[in-house]
């Protein structure tokens, strides 16, 4: 795990530990979720005998993508189901989902994909501005490339050299997307927005104000992208909140404490 996650993520790591599991800090180039997929993929590579690698992302190489989209897919064939039973229609006008890697969007999208009536948007982490020089909006910024073993899109310099990505939350911090999500956006069957680290706090503390719902940061930017949209009263928008905010309560404390 990059060492700058640890330290964003304290909760989630303190409960990795008391499970049993051992984390490695990354400290490679900007700590985070980049450098953590570089370091598991070598130490992979080097202990090939006695070591399995698990993404828990749609990146990578092939068949690693693929199998953690088919894994996530309970997510949209459970939005299917719950629809039915309670508005009597599985298909609902839009799905919304944010996309670093892009795991609990592919899984949200997957049982619509050969549903033309359903909006897919994806919504990535613009950071300070996409065009700031901290930015994480991988389809607005990036061109195809190899990364982590697989073709996509991705942030890169004129000679290959992948660009930091930045955001105020650990899982949209990727300089790249899942082969998925590129090829959704490439075909346009997905439409792909983006929403500000400024724009997923207040999202946010709107969320849990209003529902008393306290969501991960990543999924705010999914929620943050409501107000770029317009839909009518009486259509179905399903928002996959991917995520608890506990992990991200000292960010959330430091935006409280300025106020």
């Amino acid at each position: 795990m990059g060492e700058k996650d640890i330290e964003r993520q304290a909760p989630n790591v303190a409960r990795m530990k008391m499970l049993g599991a051992t984390v490695v800090p990354a400290t490679s180039g900007s700590k985070t979720l980049k450098d953590a997929t570089n370091e598991a993929i070598r130490d992979w590579i080097n202990h090939p005998q006695d070591t399995f690698y698990i993404i828990g992302s749609v990146v990578g190489p092939h068949p690693y993508p693929d199998m953690v989209t088919r894994f996530q897919s309970v997510i949209s064939k459970e939005i299917r189901s719950q629809l039915k039973e309670k508005v009597g229609t599985e298909l609902p006008r839009a799905v919304i989902a944010c996309v670093g890697g892009g795991s609990n969007a592919a899984g949200t999208f997957y049982h619509f994909l050969d549903e033309p009536s359903v909006d897919i948007i994806a919504v990535e982490a613009a950071g300070c501005g996409v065009q700031s020089g901290m930015s994480a909006a991988t389809t607005q910024l990036g061109k195809p490339g190899i990364l982590h073993g697989s073709k996509s899109y991705v942030m890169q310099t004129a000679d290959g050299q992948v660009v930091e990505p930045h955001s105020i939350s650990a899982g949209l911090d990727y300089p790249g997307i899942g082969p998925i999500h590129a090829n959704l956006f490439v075909t346009g069957r997905g439409r792909f927005l983006s929403a500000t680290d400024k724009e997923a706090l207040e999202a946010s503390f709107e969320l849990a104000k209003l529902e008393g719902i306290i969501p991960a940061l990543e999924s705010a930017h999914a929620l943050a992208a409501l107000k770029q949209l317009k839909f009518e009263k009486d259509e179905n928008i399903v928002i996959c909140l991917s995520g608890r905010g506990d992990k991200d309560m000292e960010t959330y404390m430091k935006e409280l404490n300025k106020k």
